[in-house]
């Protein structure tokens, strides 16, 4: 079933199944709506993949924004907990 306050349930769909959050899928689906897709894409910054970064370089990232308990996480872990967020 639809949910009304996704605008664009077609990229939101697709956001999800690549992994990304519902809270992030549906910011980035409703702009895309308001905005168009293209503007939204254009939007995203230079920042390095989190698949290319360094294990400490992903806690520094974590602990940035807050993030506890990631000292002992594995790579895939740290990149997960950093994409939840």
């Amino acid at each position: 079933m639809p949910n009304p306050s996704i605008k664009d349930e077609e990229l939101y769909r697709k956001l999800k199944d690549e992994g990304n959050s519902s809270e992030k899928a549906a910011r980035i689906a409703n702009a895309a709506a308001r905005d168009g897709r293209s503007e939204v894409g254009e939007r995203g910054g230079d920042a390095e993949r989190y698949e290319d970064r360094t294990v400490d370089e992903l806690r520094e990232r974590a602990k940035e924004i807050g993030l506890e308990g990631v000292s002992r996480l594995k790579k895939a872990e740290l990149i997960e907990r950093l994409r939840d967020h």
